[in-house]
Protein backbone atom coordinates (compact mmCIF):
# COMPACT_ATOMS: atom_id res chain seq x y z
CA UNK A 1 0.00 0.00 0.00
CA UNK A 2 1.62 3.62 -1.23
CA UNK A 3 1.93 5.83 2.12
CA UNK A 4 0.99 8.43 -0.91
CA UNK A 5 -2.75 8.03 0.16
CA UNK A 6 -1.68 9.62 3.68
CA UNK A 7 -1.39 13.06 1.96
CA UNK A 8 -4.41 13.24 0.28
CA UNK A 9 -6.44 16.30 0.81
CA UNK A 10 -9.30 16.12 3.69
CA UNK A 11 -12.32 16.94 2.75
CA UNK A 12 -14.32 20.45 3.77
CA UNK A 13 -17.91 20.67 3.43
CA UNK A 14 -18.83 24.50 2.48
CA UNK A 15 -19.55 27.31 4.78
CA UNK A 16 -21.17 29.86 2.95
CA UNK A 17 -20.90 33.74 4.50
CA UNK A 18 -24.50 33.88 5.98
CA UNK A 19 -23.25 30.88 8.09
CA UNK A 20 -26.03 28.55 6.53
CA UNK A 21 -25.06 24.69 5.70
CA UNK A 22 -27.28 24.01 3.12
CA UNK A 23 -27.80 20.35 2.57
CA UNK A 24 -30.66 17.57 2.80
CA UNK A 25 -31.21 16.29 6.43
CA UNK A 26 -31.20 12.40 6.01
CA UNK A 27 -33.64 10.29 7.82
CA UNK A 28 -30.70 7.73 8.41
CA UNK A 29 -27.00 7.92 9.56
CA UNK A 30 -24.76 7.02 6.68
CA UNK A 31 -22.33 4.05 6.75
CA UNK A 32 -19.87 3.14 3.96
CA UNK A 33 -19.48 -0.30 2.94
CA UNK A 34 -16.64 -1.55 0.99
CA UNK A 35 -16.62 -4.56 -0.69
CA UNK A 36 -14.51 -6.65 -2.49
CA UNK A 37 -12.37 -9.85 -3.18
CA UNK A 38 -9.13 -10.24 -0.83
CA UNK A 39 -6.23 -8.13 -2.85
CA UNK A 40 -8.37 -5.66 -4.80
CA UNK A 41 -7.02 -2.66 -2.30
CA UNK A 42 -10.47 -2.41 0.16
CA UNK A 43 -7.79 -1.53 2.62
CA UNK A 44 -6.17 1.01 0.84
CA UNK A 45 -10.03 2.72 0.03
CA UNK A 46 -10.85 2.57 3.07
CA UNK A 47 -7.89 5.03 4.31
CA UNK A 48 -8.51 6.95 1.18
CA UNK A 49 -11.88 7.71 2.07
CA UNK A 50 -11.07 7.90 6.03
CA UNK A 51 -8.40 10.90 5.18
CA UNK A 52 -11.10 12.75 3.19
CA UNK A 53 -14.10 12.68 5.33
CA UNK A 54 -13.83 12.44 9.61
CA UNK A 55 -14.15 9.02 9.36
CA UNK A 56 -13.45 5.99 11.10
CA UNK A 57 -12.73 2.07 9.76
CA UNK A 58 -14.99 -0.67 11.47
CA UNK A 59 -13.04 -3.98 9.85
CA UNK A 60 -15.31 -6.73 8.84
CA UNK A 61 -12.17 -9.37 8.21
CA UNK A 62 -12.82 -12.84 10.22
CA UNK A 63 -9.41 -13.38 10.61
CA UNK A 64 -7.94 -10.06 10.70
CA UNK A 65 -10.21 -9.39 13.88
CA UNK A 66 -7.89 -11.67 15.65
CA UNK A 67 -4.68 -10.60 17.52
CA UNK A 68 -1.45 -11.57 15.83
CA UNK A 69 -0.46 -13.29 12.54
CA UNK A 70 -0.24 -9.77 11.05
CA UNK A 71 2.08 -10.88 7.99
CA UNK A 72 -0.43 -13.74 7.39
CA UNK A 73 -3.38 -12.31 7.55
CA UNK A 74 -2.31 -9.16 5.35
CA UNK A 75 -3.11 -6.96 8.36
CA UNK A 76 -3.17 -3.02 7.97
CA UNK A 77 -0.50 -1.58 9.75
CA UNK A 78 -0.10 0.93 12.17
CA UNK A 79 1.94 3.01 9.56
CA UNK A 80 -0.74 2.80 6.73
CA UNK A 81 -3.76 3.37 8.51
CA UNK A 82 -2.78 7.25 8.25
CA UNK A 83 -4.13 7.93 11.29
CA UNK A 84 -7.49 6.74 10.84
CA UNK A 85 -9.29 4.89 13.72
CA UNK A 86 -10.05 1.38 13.11
CA UNK A 87 -12.13 -0.99 15.25
CA UNK A 88 -12.40 -4.95 15.50
CA UNK A 89 -8.72 -4.92 14.13
CA UNK A 90 -6.47 -7.33 15.89
CA UNK A 91 -8.76 -7.37 18.96
CA UNK A 92 -10.03 -11.13 19.58
CA UNK A 93 -8.29 -13.97 21.17
CA UNK A 94 -6.88 -15.96 18.70
CA UNK A 95 -7.85 -19.05 20.34
CA UNK A 96 -11.43 -17.88 20.15
CA UNK A 97 -14.29 -18.75 17.46
CA UNK A 98 -14.92 -15.10 16.74
CA UNK A 99 -18.84 -16.28 14.68
CA UNK A 100 -21.34 -13.86 12.87
CA UNK A 101 -23.19 -13.19 15.48
CA UNK A 102 -20.08 -11.49 17.78
CA UNK A 103 -19.34 -9.77 15.51
CA UNK A 104 -22.80 -8.34 14.05
CA UNK A 105 -22.80 -7.36 18.35
CA UNK A 106 -19.34 -5.89 18.60
CA UNK A 107 -20.00 -4.26 14.71
CA UNK A 108 -22.90 -2.49 15.95
CA UNK A 109 -21.47 -1.35 18.90
CA UNK A 110 -18.37 0.43 17.26
CA UNK A 111 -20.92 1.30 14.48
CA UNK A 112 -23.19 3.47 17.09
CA UNK A 113 -19.92 4.82 18.91
CA UNK A 114 -18.52 6.01 15.40
CA UNK A 115 -21.52 8.31 14.84
CA UNK A 116 -22.20 9.31 18.05
CA UNK A 117 -18.79 11.01 18.07
CA UNK A 118 -20.14 12.66 14.82
CA UNK A 119 -18.23 10.43 12.22
CA UNK A 120 -18.72 8.47 9.34
CA UNK A 121 -18.32 4.39 9.70
CA UNK A 122 -16.44 2.86 7.25
CA UNK A 123 -17.03 -0.89 6.85
CA UNK A 124 -13.94 -3.01 4.93
CA UNK A 125 -13.27 -6.37 5.11
CA UNK A 126 -13.71 -9.37 2.63
CA UNK A 127 -16.05 -11.65 5.04
CA UNK A 128 -18.88 -11.03 3.23
CA UNK A 129 -21.10 -13.53 4.86
CA UNK A 130 -19.91 -10.87 8.07
CA UNK A 131 -21.31 -7.97 6.85
CA UNK A 132 -24.75 -9.75 5.08
CA UNK A 133 -25.41 -11.06 8.70
CA UNK A 134 -24.59 -7.03 9.64
CA UNK A 135 -26.94 -5.47 7.36
CA UNK A 136 -29.61 -7.84 6.18
CA UNK A 137 -30.39 -9.72 9.61
CA UNK A 138 -32.68 -11.95 8.97
CA UNK A 139 -35.10 -11.68 12.43
CA UNK A 140 -35.71 -8.04 12.35
CA UNK A 141 -34.69 -5.05 9.90
CA UNK A 142 -32.72 -3.61 12.40
CA UNK A 143 -29.52 -2.49 10.94
CA UNK A 144 -31.71 -1.11 8.16
CA UNK A 145 -34.11 0.91 9.67
CA UNK A 146 -31.23 3.21 11.51
CA UNK A 147 -28.70 3.03 8.77
CA UNK A 148 -28.38 4.26 5.19
CA UNK A 149 -25.70 2.42 3.18
CA UNK A 150 -23.52 3.46 0.30
CA UNK A 151 -21.56 0.32 -1.36
CA UNK A 152 -18.33 0.60 -2.81
CA UNK A 153 -17.11 -2.32 -4.84
CA UNK A 154 -13.64 -2.78 -5.76
CA UNK A 155 -13.41 -5.06 -8.73
CA UNK A 156 -10.07 -6.66 -10.18
CA UNK A 157 -10.57 -9.12 -13.05
CA UNK A 158 -9.41 -12.20 -12.08
CA UNK A 159 -6.88 -13.10 -14.08
CA UNK A 160 -5.23 -10.19 -13.08
CA UNK A 161 -5.86 -10.60 -9.53
CA UNK A 162 -4.50 -14.46 -9.72
CA UNK A 163 -1.45 -13.48 -10.56
CA UNK A 164 -1.32 -10.34 -7.68
CA UNK A 165 -2.09 -12.46 -5.32
CA UNK A 166 0.65 -15.27 -6.21
CA UNK A 167 2.97 -12.05 -6.13
CA UNK A 168 1.40 -11.00 -2.66
CA UNK A 169 2.09 -14.38 -1.27
CA UNK A 170 6.06 -14.46 -2.39
CA UNK A 171 5.58 -11.09 -0.59
CA UNK A 172 4.60 -12.36 2.60
CA UNK A 173 7.08 -15.02 3.00
CA UNK A 174 9.82 -12.42 2.02
CA UNK A 175 8.24 -10.23 4.81
CA UNK A 176 8.29 -13.53 7.56
CA UNK A 177 5.46 -14.92 7.21
CA UNK A 178 6.56 -18.95 7.63
CA UNK A 179 8.48 -17.88 11.14
CA UNK A 180 5.73 -16.35 11.87
CA UNK A 181 3.24 -18.83 11.38
CA UNK A 182 6.33 -21.65 13.01
CA UNK A 183 5.78 -19.90 16.33
CA UNK A 184 1.94 -20.96 16.55
CA UNK A 185 2.67 -24.31 15.34
CA UNK A 186 1.07 -27.16 17.97
CA UNK A 187 1.18 -31.11 17.24
CA UNK A 188 -2.11 -31.28 17.80
CA UNK A 189 -3.02 -27.66 16.86
CA UNK A 190 -6.84 -27.64 15.67
CA UNK A 191 -7.18 -25.97 12.37
CA UNK A 192 -11.23 -25.28 12.55
CA UNK A 193 -10.96 -23.06 15.10
CA UNK A 194 -9.93 -19.63 15.60
CA UNK A 195 -7.19 -17.70 14.01
CA UNK A 196 -5.41 -21.65 12.74
CA UNK A 197 -8.32 -21.32 9.95
CA UNK A 198 -6.30 -18.49 8.54
CA UNK A 199 -4.98 -19.20 4.86
CA UNK A 200 -1.16 -19.89 5.54
CA UNK A 201 -1.61 -21.40 8.53
CA UNK A 202 -2.80 -24.69 7.46
CA UNK A 203 -0.84 -25.83 4.34
CA UNK A 204 2.52 -25.34 6.90
CA UNK A 205 1.54 -27.74 8.97
CA UNK A 206 3.42 -30.50 7.06
CA UNK A 207 6.53 -28.39 6.71
CA UNK A 208 6.89 -27.63 10.35
CA UNK A 209 6.61 -31.28 10.90
CA UNK A 210 9.07 -32.57 8.72
CA UNK A 211 11.48 -29.52 9.77
CA UNK A 212 13.33 -31.74 11.88
CA UNK A 213 13.27 -34.69 10.33
CA UNK A 214 13.99 -34.07 6.63
CA UNK A 215 16.91 -33.19 4.57
CA UNK A 216 17.54 -29.64 3.38
CA UNK A 217 16.26 -31.23 -0.28
CA UNK A 218 13.07 -32.16 0.96
CA UNK A 219 12.45 -29.70 3.64
CA UNK A 220 12.75 -26.99 0.73
CA UNK A 221 10.41 -29.00 -1.57
CA UNK A 222 7.65 -29.35 1.18
CA UNK A 223 7.82 -25.52 1.80
CA UNK A 224 7.32 -24.89 -2.09
CA UNK A 225 4.26 -26.85 -2.01
CA UNK A 226 2.67 -25.09 1.13
CA UNK A 227 3.47 -22.13 -0.87
CA UNK A 228 1.92 -23.18 -3.79
CA UNK A 229 -1.21 -24.14 -1.82
CA UNK A 230 -1.22 -20.90 -0.12
CA UNK A 231 -1.35 -19.49 -3.23
CA UNK A 232 -4.14 -21.58 -4.85
CA UNK A 233 -5.88 -20.95 -1.60
CA UNK A 234 -6.03 -17.74 -1.65
CA UNK A 235 -7.12 -17.86 -5.20
CA UNK A 236 -9.86 -20.11 -4.37
CA UNK A 237 -11.00 -17.83 -1.49
CA UNK A 238 -11.34 -14.28 -4.51
CA UNK A 239 -13.39 -16.93 -5.92
CA UNK A 240 -15.74 -17.29 -3.80
CA UNK A 241 -16.02 -13.91 -2.21
CA UNK A 242 -16.70 -12.87 -5.76
CA UNK A 243 -19.50 -14.88 -6.09
CA UNK A 244 -20.86 -13.95 -3.06
CA UNK A 245 -20.95 -10.13 -3.74
CA UNK A 246 -22.54 -11.11 -7.49
CA UNK A 247 -25.11 -13.00 -5.11
CA UNK A 248 -25.55 -10.02 -2.78
CA UNK A 249 -26.11 -7.90 -6.09
CA UNK A 250 -28.11 -10.09 -8.49
CA UNK A 251 -30.16 -11.89 -5.69
CA UNK A 252 -30.31 -9.79 -2.98
CA UNK A 253 -30.27 -6.31 -5.10
CA UNK A 254 -27.83 -4.76 -3.16
CA UNK A 255 -27.16 -1.31 -5.09
CA UNK A 256 -23.49 -1.08 -5.62
CA UNK A 257 -21.55 1.28 -6.91
CA UNK A 258 -18.12 -1.16 -9.09
CA UNK A 259 -15.06 0.52 -9.10
CA UNK A 260 -12.53 -1.16 -11.65
CA UNK A 261 -9.39 -1.44 -10.65
CA UNK A 262 -7.89 -3.46 -13.28
CA UNK A 263 -5.97 -0.95 -14.80
CA UNK A 264 -4.22 0.03 -11.75
CA UNK A 265 -3.22 -3.67 -11.38
CA UNK A 266 -1.23 -3.60 -14.47
CA UNK A 267 1.15 -0.18 -13.41
CA UNK A 268 4.04 -0.01 -10.99
CA UNK A 269 5.11 3.06 -9.15
CA UNK A 270 3.74 6.36 -9.27
CA UNK A 271 1.81 5.13 -12.67
CA UNK A 272 0.10 2.84 -10.36
CA UNK A 273 -0.76 5.44 -7.67
CA UNK A 274 -1.84 8.15 -10.46
CA UNK A 275 -4.26 5.25 -12.12
CA UNK A 276 -5.83 4.41 -8.23
CA UNK A 277 -6.62 7.99 -8.04
CA UNK A 278 -8.01 8.63 -11.10
CA UNK A 279 -9.79 5.21 -11.49
CA UNK A 280 -10.71 4.48 -7.66
CA UNK A 281 -9.91 7.00 -4.82
CA UNK A 282 -11.08 9.95 -6.58
CA UNK A 283 -14.55 8.47 -8.01
CA UNK A 284 -15.03 6.74 -4.38
CA UNK A 285 -14.76 9.98 -2.63
CA UNK A 286 -16.92 11.58 -5.21
CA UNK A 287 -19.63 8.98 -5.13
CA UNK A 288 -19.10 9.34 -1.03
CA UNK A 289 -19.37 12.99 -1.30
CA UNK A 290 -23.11 12.48 -3.11
CA UNK A 291 -24.31 10.29 -0.58
CA UNK A 292 -23.20 12.68 2.02
CA UNK A 293 -23.96 15.93 1.40
CA UNK A 294 -25.72 15.86 -2.48
CA UNK A 295 -22.80 17.08 -3.96
CA UNK A 296 -22.07 16.67 -7.90
CA UNK A 297 -18.62 16.54 -9.30
CA UNK A 298 -18.01 20.30 -10.24
CA UNK A 299 -18.97 21.13 -6.25
CA UNK A 300 -16.64 18.08 -5.40
CA UNK A 301 -13.73 19.33 -7.31
CA UNK A 302 -14.25 23.25 -5.77
CA UNK A 303 -14.60 21.52 -2.60
CA UNK A 304 -11.68 19.67 -2.42
CA UNK A 305 -9.88 22.93 -2.39
CA UNK A 306 -11.23 24.54 0.94
CA UNK A 307 -10.01 24.75 3.80
CA UNK A 308 -10.66 26.22 7.75
CA UNK A 309 -11.57 25.06 11.12
CA UNK A 310 -15.11 24.22 10.43
CA UNK A 311 -15.24 20.41 9.95
CA UNK A 312 -16.73 18.64 12.40
CA UNK A 313 -19.41 21.35 12.69
CA UNK A 314 -20.16 21.06 9.03
CA UNK A 315 -19.84 17.33 8.78
CA UNK A 316 -22.27 17.23 11.97
CA UNK A 317 -24.96 19.48 10.41
CA UNK A 318 -24.48 17.11 6.82
CA UNK A 319 -24.99 13.86 8.72
CA UNK A 320 -27.52 14.17 11.05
Amino acid sequence: MSLSMCQQTPFFLHIPQSGTVHCRQPPKEKVVVVLGATGTGKSRLSIDIGTRFPAEVVNSDKMQVYEGLDITTNKITQEECCGVPHHLLGEIDPNMDFTATNFCNMASLAIKSVVNNRRLPIIVGGSNSFIEALIDDKDNDKFRSKYECCFLWVDVSMPMLDSCLSDRVDRMVERGMVDEVRKMFRLNANYSRGIRRAIGVPELDRYFRAESSSDDKTRARILEEAINMIKFNTSKLACRQMEKIYRLRDVKGWKMHRIDATDVFRRRGREADKAWENLVAGPSAMIVSRFLYNFGPMEYRNLRALRGPLMGTAVAAATH
